[in-house]
């Protein structure tokens, strides 16, 4: 599916990454595709070194915080699966909001969010 590139008001650069499409086992971030786990900020893009789901842990979530986004949107593939409390305990003490959703979803959430001029991070699994 292909996604309407959205620059947040009152930004003048294009330099700003958002989500432009995805599908099976991608995402195009600024028109570029990707088909292995990635973070991406509105100016960081980033390989994120985490197997899969079931091989998430604490230093994962630990990382994400030190990007000190306002909201972090966890893409967990072709469905929605919850991190146990504790493997998210380093969001939490950073007070950063976390959703979690399927990776689709991921990337039209940040969009939304990144148009409103928010901090946001997400973090997504393509497999």
């Amino acid at each position: 599916m292909k996604l309407q590139l959205t620059v947040p008001a009152g930004s003048t650069s294009t330099g700003l990454l958002s989500f432009t499409g995805y599908g099976n086992g991608y995402v195009l971030v600024n028109g570029a595709r990707h088909n292995s786990n990635l973070i991406v900020t509105p100016d960081h893009l980033l390989g994120w070194d985490v197997a899969g789901f079931d091989a998430l842990t604490e230093a994962h979530f630990a990382q994400l915080a030190g990007f000190a986004p306002e909201v972090a949107l966890l893409g967990t593939g072709t469905t929605q699966r919850f991190p146990h409390p504790r493997l998210v305990a380093p969001l939490a003490r950073a007070r950063i909001g976390l959703e979690v959703m399927d990776t689709h979803a991921a990337c039209r959430t940040y969009n939304i969010l990144f148009a409103e001029s928010r901090r946001v991070l997400a973090a997504l699994l393509i497999s």
